[in-house]
């Protein structure tokens, strides 16, 4: 006792530090030598005498420290301190308000002691909350060396293990004695203050340290706590750490960070925005670093301030940050670390939100990469899919022999919740895409250069998730159902294939195909079945249901395009609602089908539940998924009909349609239908307003629709009818034509029979359509036919050979079939896509033909000159391009021009075989192509060659041609006059012209100025014209005669641009006024002809006062206004008008008196022509197709 008091009497008397310490150290290894308690009271008695009796604070220091080293040293010193000699305690609240901070610092470590004690902790609460705590926090604040600093954090992280204390500091407020102290913190809560103060040393320790209380304290509660450090801007601070090198400080920032957080003001005050361009860089170094539990911890921070971002505050402002953050979660992917790789896949999943990518331009390709990644990653973890059998198979397997509570064991659950998360990570790439599509700045990117092309586009965003789907991610689950089937797996899965159908629009049907001949209906209805069934696990009920929901409606509008807007709402409408409660094994289902809802009954589930599960079968059969037995499905369908009729329920049509359907694809291998069926079959049909409602493309269906089309009646007279090749040979009471009268829309399905049915059936359809269409010209089937000729007809010209088709019999009344359709069309329309596609087909179809092969060719040159004529500028100038590019038709039309000097003239010249049919419709639609071809300044990819003097020749000589062919070439010498014999389409060639002949000199200068024409061959073609003109004006041919007029009428304007003098000089010649003569001889003796009037016309214009006098030009003024303008024809109008023109224009000598009544019959004839009814411009004579607009112009 005498040496212990010997040493602690010199602790206090030496001054030197080293000495100091020695004495220190002696007196601690004394007292914990001897082991007796006695030994340490002595001390704590003498302490408490030295620090009574001390002159100043300053000597007190060696007893602090050596309380302190006691206190290091003996595990019981502070309860004994603190029961026995808690006198003590007052001085140590005195030391800590001394200005000095070695006192302070001895004072901190041992208070640090003392409240590292349970019962120091609970004796000195109330010290704490009375007395302490205020002092400890201005300590704190002001503290300015390192050893006080480190000491008051030490004492901080003591306290900060009770919830009591942690809630006196942080609601700590100044009292009166506080606010004397001039450098205590202001604010009610100073201990943010103090540590924000901390982390802005430079000491990495001190900041570790400050960030670790904050954890401490944050960690009692962090709604409580968060806000006053948030307000306090401590997360600014704490971001700023994230620089350091230290792992140790960049733990505690991560720990402190992620509790912040928790705490909603932490985003709505923008921390995080402030602060994430620091987090990924701080990602980017912490990866370079072997802390497996750093890399951990830093993903599951930037994972929660990914995830709880506000989506109104954009986190990457910069788009450069946002790339950074791609490549540090694409780094961590690929990490070696499993660990690590799953917190990477759950930030990635947090990543993809459109708020986090609306920086324009989006990174599609770095995202795709990134996926692709994840997927990747995922898909090795995963082992092999086993066999290749459908999804619904894998899933029966699993579901028959393993238990999914007992598989669960097989696969590591670790496997499973990366699977899991993987698939979110999808799913949200995939909503992602679809938020996209409403955002034009995030279509595509912005700043690619003028003319090129970037693959950075949402279109290619989502292509690839689509491709990645089918070749990574279906496969993938699909091994994982293998082995288990996991609720949370299966309802993200089929999550994400519901969205995936509205990634990529224009790919919905071709992935809903692909699912549904994949056994997904069945794979689905075996989840709802096992898991969903009495009201469990609604999430992943809703999430099948939905998914069956789209991909039914794809599916129906992919094969039903015959649908209505009101029939998809109520198949949609049936879908959502029954689909939700249909969870019932296909067994179970089977049975459904089967039962007869309860008379007078109002529940309605019944019958949801057949409609749903007949949908579902329809739409997996029709794509190849044959789940149910072929015979099961029979029996029960047909027992589901009969029970509807029974019942007197006549089901929906798109029931009724997938129930038809259902029983023609399974009768095969089912019993044949009964009496009884077929009849309740045929009482369903016979009730429906329209047949096409129920009708399915399948050729056994065609074989119950029969009994309706009544075909056995035709099958008969099949026999006794060796020829059935005229539209006379059908019965005109054929009891198909009042159904197609009444259902036009059933034409649609005889035109399936056409590409379904044998070569004589088709053809006996394409008769009887042919015949209803000429006598029921009021029906309006025009567009409702034009689609399914054109795809007919790519089906022919796809499955054929030039020489099949030559030999098809069918082909040629189709052709006429087309022909009469757009013949019904009433005035000019636009031409429309079926149109084009019609036109692109028919011409490349003439290009495989010869010209021998007239049963073809002429309907086809019908269809194309009808489609130059009867439509509006914008169309014939696409149509124009659209046939000049064809080559092989120009060609075509080529060999039939030649034909016309190779074929013998028949031997009745007014007779028209098929061969001048068609050589007629040569001339006239290469007549029209070299027309339009100078109007619009087309392309010529072919040019066609004609021998002028065998065209001039023809006319002029006629050699028994028959008359509609010499029109149609005078058609085609009108078009060459009017372009003067200069057309990029046509090559004149002849015996001047031929190649390697010698030119001869023009034989004077009218023939050197009207070249390549003679004024012989001039004068020889007048008189022929005329001769025609007085033969076909004895027949009575009005279009004709008109023709001839308006050849004879260009030629004369060639030959006044030419020469005026040769022009004027045939204009006058006196044969003119013969020919009028012979004109008004006629039957009618009336000036008002077509033909009279624009003969008159032209000499007034080129000044024949030889061939029409003043005294003619009077009575013609005379003659028409007696007359009944509204009564006369609309080419008579039309002369007249411009007969009374040209006399204005002309200025002819006329009484003042007859240039009113001239005037007045202008405005009498201007006003009858703009409210005249336009009639049909093309009119067929023959076989041929002539416009009368184009003839008579």
């Amino acid at each position: 006792m005498h040496l212990i008091g010997t040493l602690f009497g010199m602790l206090h008397s030496v001054e030197d530090s080293s000495a100091l310490n020695l004495f220190v150290e002696v007196l601690v290894r004394l007292v914990v030598e001897l082991k007796s308690e006695q030994y340490l009271c002595c001390i704590l008695n003498e302490s408490q005498k030295e620090l009574c009796k001390a002159a100043t604070m300053r000597s007190s220091l060696p007893t602090f420290a050596l309380l302190g080293k006691l206190a290091d040293a003996i595990p019981g010193f502070a309860e004994i301190l603190v029961v026995k000699h808690n006198n003590l305690v007052d001085h140590l609240l005195t030391g800590l308000t001394y200005p000095n901070e070695a006192i302070k610092a001895a004072v901190c470590y041992l208070y640090g002691k003392l409240y590292s004690s349970p019962v120091g902790t609970e004796r000195l609460s109330g010290h704490f909350e009375e007395r302490l705590c205020g002092v400890f926090l201005n300590t704190l604040g002001c503290a300015q060396t390192k050893e006080l600093q480190v000491n008051c954090l030490g004492l901080l992280k003591e306290l900060l293990k009770s919830d009591h204390f942690v809630s006196i500091l942080m609601n700590n407020s100044k009292t009166e004695e506080e606010t004397e102290i001039p450098n205590f913190l202001e604010g009610e809560n100073p201990l943010p203050l103090v540590l924000k103060k901390l982390l802005l040393t430079r000491d990495e320790m001190l900041q570790a340290a400050s960030s670790h209380c904050m954890a401490a304290v944050l960690v009692h509660s962090p709604s409580r706590y968060a806000p006053a450090f948030i307000h306090a801007d401590v997360p600014e601070f704490l971001f700023e750490c994230l620089l350091s090198k230290s792992e140790i400080l960049i733990w505690s920032v991560y720990c402190c960070l992620l509790l912040l957080t928790e705490e909603h003001l932490f985003f709505s005050k923008c921390h995080t925005v402030y602060g994430i361009e620091s987090l990924v860089r701080s990602l980017q170094g912490v990866l370079l670093l072997n802390n497996v539990e750093l890399h951990k911890q830093g993903l599951l921070l930037f994972t929660e301030i990914l995830k709880r971002q506000p989506v109104e505050i954009k986190l990457f402002t910069n788009r450069g940050v946002c790339i950074e953050a791609i490549d540090v979660l694409m780094e961590t992917v690929n990490c070696p670390v499993l660990e690590v790789v799953v917190e990477a896949v759950k930030a990635v999943a947090a990543f993809l939100r459109k708020d986090h990518l609306s920086s324009p331009p989006v990174p599609y390709e770095e995202l795709q990469k990134l996926l692709e990644a994840v997927l990747k990653r995922c898909a090795d973890l995963s082992p092999p899919q086993s066999s290749k059998r459908p999804a619904g198979d894998l899933l029966f397997s699993v579901s028959q022999s393993h238990p999914a509570n007992r598989n669960l064991g097989r696969v590591p659950q670790r496997q499973g919740q990366f699977l899991l998360n993987t698939l979110e990570s999808f799913r949200n790439a995939c909503r992602l895409a679809v938020e996209f599509q409403g955002d034009f700045m995030a279509q595509e990117n912005a700043f690619t250069a003028p003319n090129s092309e970037s693959k950075d586009t949402l279109s290619n965003f989502s292509e690839f998730l689509l491709r990645i789907c089918d070749s990574l991610c279906i496969p993938m689950v699909m091994s994982y159902l293998e082995r288990t089937v996991s609720l949370s797996v299966t309802e993200v899965f089929i999550s994400t294939l519901n969205t995936l159908f509205t990634v990529v629009p224009n790919m919905q049907t071709k992935f809903s195909k692909k699912l549904a001949s994949s056994s997904f209906i069945r794979l689905t209805l075996e989840l709802k079945a096992r898991f969903c069934s009495v009201q469990s696990n609604p999430v992943l009920n809703h999430t099948c249901s939905s998914f069956l929901c789209s991909l039914c409606l794809n599916l129906y509008s992919a094969t039903e395009k015959r649908r209505t807007s009101q029939e998809e709402q109520e198949v949609s409408e049936l879908l959502q609602k029954g689909l939700p409660q249909l969870n019932y094994t296909i067994a179970e289902s089977l049975l459904l089908l089967s039962e007869t809802p309860e008379p007078f009954s109002l529940d309605q589930s019944l019958c949801s539940h057949q409609h749903c599960f007949i949908l579902l079968l329809y739409f997996s059969y029709t794509f190849g998924d044959r789940f149910v037995p072929d015979a099961e499905l029979f029996v029960a369908v047909r027992n589901f009909l009969l029970s509807a009729q029974d019942h007197g329920d006549c089901p929906p049509p798109h029931i009724l349609r997938a129930a038809l359907y259902l029983l023609a694809v399974c009768q095969d291998k089912g019993k044949a239908l009964d009496v009884k069926s077929l009849s309740t079959i045929r009482r369903i049909l016979d009730n429906l307003p329209d047949l096409s409602l129920v009708y399915v493309h399948c050729p056994l269906l065609l074989q119950i629709l029969q009994l309706w089309f009544s075909w056995e009646d035709c099958k008969q007279t099949e026999a006794e009818e060796a020829d059935f090749g005229t539209s006379d040979q059908l019965n005109s009471a054929n009891p198909l034509f009042p159904i197609l009268k009444s259902n036009s829309s059933i034409l649609l399905i005889l035109l399936d029979l056409v590409c379904s049915s044998s070569v004589e059936v088709a053809w006996k359809v394409l008769m009887t359509l042919r015949t209803f269409l000429e006598r029921n010209e009021d029906v309006l089937v025009c567009d409702l036919l034009r689609s399914r000729f054109l795809q007919i007809l790519q089906q022919l010209l796809v499955e054929s050979s030039s020489a099949t088709l030559q030999a098809n019999r069918n082909l040629p009344v189709l052709l006429s079939l087309l022909f009469l359709v757009q013949l019904r069309s009433k005035g000019i329309r636009e031409l429309d896509s079926t149109d084009f596609k019609l036109l692109h087909q028919v011409s490349n179809l003439c290009g495989k033909c010869r010209p021998r092969d007239t049963d073809l060719l002429q309907p086809s040159l019908n269809f194309l000159y009808w489609s130059l004529h009867q439509t509006t500028p914008c169309s014939q100038q696409r149509a124009v391009a659209v046939l000049l590019s064809n080559v092989s038709l120009l060609e075509l039309l080529q060999k039939v021009l030649e034909c016309t000097w190779l074929w013998s003239p028949p031997s009745r010249p007014a007779y028209l075989s098929s061969e001048d049919a068609l050589l007629c419709s040569g001339w006239l639609l290469v007549a029209s192509l070299l027309l339009y071809q100078h109007r619009y300044s087309t392309e010529v990819h072919q040019t066609l060659s004609v021998d002028l003097t065998e065209v001039l020749n023809a006319v002029i000589f006629r050699n028994k041609k028959p008359i509609l062919l010499l029109v149609s070439i005078m058609q085609f010498l009108r078009a060459v006059l009017r372009q003067k014999f200069s057309s990029s389409l046509l090559v004149i060639v002849g015996q001047n012209t031929a190649p390697g002949a010698t030119q001869p000199q023009p034989s004077s200068l009218q023939d050197t100025a009207l070249h390549p024409l003679a004024m012989q061959q001039v004068f020889s073609l007048v008189v022929s014209l005329q001769n025609l003109l007085v033969h076909v004006q004895l027949q009575k041919d009005l279009l004709l005669s008109q023709a001839v007029v308006a050849c004879l009428e260009t030629l004369v304007e060639y030959l006044y641009e030419k020469n005026q003098d040769a022009a004027l000089h045939v204009a006058s010649q006196p044969w003119h006024r013969f020919l009028l003569f012979t004109l008004l001889s006629g039957g009618q003796k009336s000036f008002l002809q077509p033909e009279v009037l624009r003969l008159m016309t032209l000499f007034v214009r080129y000044q024949s006062s030889n061939i029409i006098s003043q005294k003619e030009i009077s009575q013609i003024v005379q003659e028409a206004a007696e007359a009944n303008l509204a009564e006369l024809p609309e080419a008579t109008s039309c002369a007249l008008h411009l007969f009374l023109c040209q006399i204005q224009s002309s200025h002819c000598q006329v009484e003042p008196e007859q240039s009113g009544i001239i005037q007045t019959l202008l405005d009498r004839l201007l006003g009858q022509r703009t409210t005249c009814v336009k009639h049909q411009d093309i009119v067929c004579l023959g076989s041929v197709a002539v416009s009368v607009s184009h003839i008579a112009d």
